[in-house]
């Protein structure tokens, strides 16, 4: 896929909200703009009503609110990563965001949808809700930026 500097710039300042630094989850630009440079990573970003924003648009043509971000495979996709700024959650924003990445994903021939989580991250109850499974445990995965260590849950869903 092809991303435009303002696609990147959306997701990034989604990235610095909605990520907690505590848990080093956060990718940095340059690791963003690589992921997008592979024709296999798609994103989709989304503004605070839940419409799709278009990579070319301008920059402030609309709010920024959350964004996702996959690596299709054969007829696989793992959500790499995915985002809403706090003050747009509990707005159904993650669930608009899952839902158009189910269509989009269908589109490309997509029949199962993977993920990986730290244990404890409250996003599972949008994960369990859209019709994600547990399907893998990878124990002490995750190093905190405090040195600690937490699991990493590997979760599933066919679409």
């Amino acid at each position: 896929m092809s991303s435009t500097p303002h696609e990147i710039d959306r997701i990034m300042a989604v990235m610095e909200a909605a990520f907690d630094p505590a848990y080093g989850e956060a990718w940095n630009r340059r690791q963003v703009s690589d992921a997008l440079a592979l024709p296999s990573t798609h994103a989709l970003v989304i503004d605070s009503d839940g419409q799709a924003i278009a990579a070319e648009a301008m920059p402030h043509a609309a709010e920024v609110a959350g964004f996702v971000l996959t690596r299709h495979a054969a007829d696989e996709e793992e959500l790499l990563l995915i985002g809403v700024i706090p003050e747009f959650r509990r707005r159904g924003l993650g669930e608009a965001l899952i839902d158009r990445l189910f269509a989009q994903a269908r589109a490309r021939g997509v029949s199962r949808i993977f993920l990986e989580m730290r244990r404890g991250n409250p996003a599972i109850h949008l994960y369990e809700k859209v019709g994600f499974e547990p399907i893998g445990l990878r124990p002490n995965y995750y190093r905190l930026t405090n040195g600690g260590r937490v699991d990493a849950i590997t979760f599933g869903c066919s679409i």
